[in-house]
């Protein structure tokens, strides 16, 4: 046998040894045996480094160093979860689910939630190419190197696999592993790590693989992402994905009614403390590929999948102080400084009072005794007060009247639950958290420039507004703390970079309370440049497609203001993109204006997110059931036959994927 028909031989059988050992927990062969082969490939690969393979057993000891960890735009991006608490939660789902499938029989399968860092994994010809953290969800870091030395990640796949597809999943650091590592820091004198999920997350970060390699990490995988996957279920997709040799947990059930999936989350809840890894809920998706697609997502989430969370861990502790917060829109928001205590893992200083209101509903007061909860939230909320414990000397608290940071008398409109600083440009939390949003991911999205450097550069007075970082120089920044030669030109090349970010993502980044990123889109796409909707009135704003009286006042009211205009026209004679492009001009017609499609099936031409852009792009709406409202059903292969009978007897006219195009 040759040196290389040995080398590919080796690595086989190490391949194979390791699913046997870390995915199916049935090894065939001793740790000593396992070490010996691997020495051995070892010792022929660096005698013949020709035959370097990235994907090699021997790659998963570790050893490379990344200083840097590059940020990847996802393919497909990362969605969050929307969260139910309740069984009147997944009841209103499933009719939501019901109203926009109509009539057709919907199963679902429940899987744990596991607590740990969500990663995605690409794979191309069976070999894994790229592992990137979740991150905003549009892009994350490149951490394949660490996630190469973890044993129960195949570096190659068996059986039919995609050409070439993403599989999500969950890095988690094992209950017993975790408690071993935090043995073996106590006795080196060491603090111990505070939970699971966090020293998981952090070792995907550790700049030295052959560390990563020494932690106890696993991997639990949960959904693909991809074209031509060959799968037709969630369910399917669990098993196919084992068969490739992912650890997919076996405690996946499909479902056939809410009483089924009750029972499931009602099992779990009880069985959780006896899993070998953390769990804090049960993810509840619609079986069928076909009717996920149907359903799509909403801006945040998919409207197929619910993460029903177990019930919330609760503590006793002291509220020491109420301190108050200002937002970057101005809205106060009183926060409780607490006796510090451990919650769910973590220790807790600080919980959310949320308003006026909930202070006064639960009468609460600097010195009570109180219980915190963490749920679905990130920042803890106090539940209750223990009023037996109340000290005798308590005093009623009294919200504070002018803002913590500028003084100014604050202000509470009629409907609204906070309280508001007017001073938008004038108070100086404002002022950097408005800067804050503009550089950030979804926004500008500028390289080099954080929310701490944002806050020096106003605390050394060479910025008061988000226009001013067009004028720096790299001379001005380079006294700054921390700011090195390096750091300088990368903060300047950043902000240079950013005049090429999309009209609509600009229209974001100006902060205008209510604008999130659907509604600048629309915005853009509707006026098509800054100038004609600084031009709008409040009534002609009211009069787009999901533009109430709320947002237009918001809109009218932000290009009123002088200081506002005067930095929007600032930012356009820096060349920052204030109109949509030459592309994008063209792509857009109003063929289709004030014309509402259904979209149902499969389509060859174009994939389903295509032709919803291309109605949006032509002035049509989309929308996801069946109403005398709606003017056409774009109907494609396998389209619901609960929504064809619908419109058929409501007279809607069901056209073609061909017919539609015909129409543009």
């Amino acid at each position: 046998m040759s040196i290389k028909d040995t080398i590919e031989t080796l690595r086989k059988e190490l391949h194979e040894h390791n699913y046997r050992y870390y995915v199916l927990d049935q090894p065939v062969i001793s740790d000593y045996e396992f070490d010996m082969k691997l020495k051995e490939l070892q010792k022929l690969e660096n005698e013949n480094p020709e035959y370097f393979d990235p994907n090699s057993p021997s790659q998963r000891v570790g050893g490379q160093v990344t200083k840097n960890f590059e940020t990847v735009v996802h393919e497909y991006r990362m969605f969050s979860l929307d969260n139910s608490y309740s069984r009147e939660e997944l009841l209103d789902w499933e009719k939501r689910i019901q109203r926009i499938l109509g009539d057709v029989e919907v199963t679902f399968t429940c899987e744990l939630k596991y607590d740990g860092a969500s990663i995605s994994l690409t794979y191309e010809k069976g070999e894994l190419l790229r592992a990137l953290t979740r991150g905003d969800g549009f892009q994350g870091d490149d951490v394949t190197t660490n996630v190469k030395t973890i044993r129960s990640i195949p570096l190659k796949l068996k059986g039919d696999y995609p050409e070439k597809f993403d599989i999500r999943g969950e890095i988690i650091l094992p209950i017993a592993g975790f408690e071993q590592m935090n043995r073996e820091r106590v006795a080196a004198g060491e603090d111990p790590y505070m939970n699971p999920r966090n020293t998981a997350s952090g070792s995907l970060k550790l700049q030295d693989s052959a560390l990563v390699a020494e932690r106890p990490l696993d991997c639990l995988l949960y959904g693909l992402a991809g074209q031509h996957l060959g799968v037709k279920t969630q369910f399917e997709m669990l098993e196919k994905s084992r068969e490739w040799g992912f650890k997919v947990p076996d405690t996946a059930q499909l479902c056939y009614s809410t009483e089924e999936v009750m029972a499931f989350v009602d099992r779990w809840e009880q069985k959780r403390h006896d899993l070998p890894y953390e769990t804090d809920g049960v993810v509840i998706k619609v079986n069928s590929l076909q009717q996920q697609e149907e359903l799509g997502y909403t801006a945040k989430s998919p409207r197929w999948a619910l993460a029903y969370k177990f019930q919330a861990e609760q503590a006793v502790t002291v509220l020491n102080k109420i301190t108050y917060q200002v937002g970057r829109t101005g809205a106060i928001t009183p926060v409780a400084n607490l006796e510090p205590v451990l919650l769910a893992g973590t220790t807790v200083k600080r919980a959310s009072l949320h308003n006026a209101d909930q202070i006064a509903k639960l009468d609460i007061r600097e010195g009570d005794t109180v219980f915190v909860e963490k749920g679905g939230e990130i920042i803890p909320k106090i539940t209750a007060v223990d009023l037996n414990k109340r000290p005798k000397d308590s005093q009623p608290t009294e919200y504070i009247t002018h803002c913590p940071e500028c003084n100014t008398e604050l202000v509470r409109k009629p409907g609204e639950a906070q309280h508001f600083c007017p001073n938008d440009t004038g108070c100086p939390t404002q002022i950097t958290g408005r800067i804050q949003h503009f550089i950030s991911r979804k926004a500008m999205d500028i390289e080099g420039l954080g929310s701490e450097t944002v806050e020096l550069l106003f605390n050394a007075g060479l910025i008061a507004n988000y226009a001013d970082l067009y004028t720096l120089r790299k001379e001005d920044v380079l006294p700054l703390e921390r700011m090195a030669e390096k750091s300088a030109d990368n903060l300047i090349q950043g902000i240079a970079a950013s005049v090429n970010i999309p009209f609509e993502r600009v229209l974001f980044a100006l902060g205008i309370r209510y604008v999130g990123e659907t509604v600048a889109k629309k915005l853009a796409r509707t006026y098509k440049n800054i100038d004609a909707l600084m031009a709008a009135t409040e009534e002609e704003l009211t009069r787009v497609d999901e533009i109430g009286e709320r947002i237009a006042q918001s809109v009218v009211r932000f290009f009123e203001n002088e200081t506002n205009r005067e930095i929007v026209n600032r930012l356009q004679s820096y060349g920052l993109q204030m109109s949509l492009s030459e592309e994008q001009l063209s792509s857009q017609s109003d063929t289709l204006q004030g014309r509402k499609f259904v979209v149902s099936g499969v389509f060859e031409k174009v994939s389903r997110t295509e032709l919803k852009k291309l109605i949006e792009d032509n002035g049509g709406k989309v929308v996801s059931s069946i109403s005398s409202k709606t003017d056409y059903v774009v109907a494609g292969a396998n389209m619901g036959p609960s929504k064809k009978t619908k419109a058929e007897s409501l007279g809607i006219p069901i056209i073609s994927e061909d017919e539609f195009l015909g129409m543009l």
